[in-house]
């Protein structure tokens, strides 16, 4: 989606939180020239050593974007839900990124449909409530509004698979590390057939972001330049 929607001479992409830097790795894979931010001592070893990419070990904040440069995009996976300040973090970005940059962000899709149904009429306690790991939580609508306040433009929403169906439907994962597992497995055995029909599975993932269900909002957003 962001190749899409950038020329192909422009392909510099920062990583905000890259974890182990399977995303870094992807996009250097696919001809990106990547930068990667990673506070884990143990992760971003593993980025520097193993795979040889290039990361900074420190949060991003006002001080360490000073030294990062411009970019055409920027990937926030699993960010905001753990920021005291996701809009401060998100003009942040808006700064870092070139005329027309994109974002990518994904953060849970706690509350949603499927959840309360299980909240409400089935007894289940509201496990994603996860303090002080999780300290923001969205919807489609909220981060929406967040990423425009911030000075962005949405132009594309999906969501992942969502897993709590399997709640729904009697297995009961939440505190079982096995059946999760196997709730896993099959997830990703279903997301594995869609990618092989780019287009339904696409139009897939859209349409449960329609609808407000889906374990993850994935958003894609551009940089509003004012005048």
């Amino acid at each position: 989606i962001i190749e899409s929607n950038l020329p192909e001479d422009r392909r510099r992409i920062l990583d905000v939180g890259s974890g182990p830097g399977l995303f870094l790795n992807k996009g250097k894979e696919r001809g990106w020239e990547t930068k990667g931010i990673e506070p884990s001592t143990q992760a971003a070893k593993y980025i520097r050593d193993v795979l040889g990419l290039d990361i900074d070990e420190v949060f991003l904040d006002k001080d360490s974007s000073l030294e990062l440069g411009i970019f055409d995009a920027a990937n926030l996976g699993a960010v905001l839900e753990h920021l005291p300040d996701p809009l401060g973090m998100l003009k942040l970005v808006h700064n870092l990124l070139d005329e027309d940059g994109l974002v990518c962000l994904i953060v849970p899709n706690d509350f949603n449909p499927f959840q309360l149904m299980l909240r409400d009429h089935m007894d289940y306690e509201p496990w994603w409530i996860a303090p002080p790991h999780h300290i923001n939580y969205f919807d489609f609508d909220s981060l929406s509004s967040l990423v425009v306040k911030a000075g962005f433009e949405v132009i594309h929403k999906e969501s992942t698979f969502p897993i709590d169906m399997f709640l729904l439907m009697g297995d009961n994962y939440i505190g079982d590390d096995a059946l999760g597992r196997k709730c896993h497995e099959k997830r990703k055995l279903f997301d594995m057939a869609l990618a092989n029909d780019g287009d339904f599975g696409k139009n897939f993932r859209k349409s449960l972001a329609k609808i407000g269900i889906g374990r993850e909002i994935v958003l894609f957003a551009k940089k509003r330049n004012e005048k």
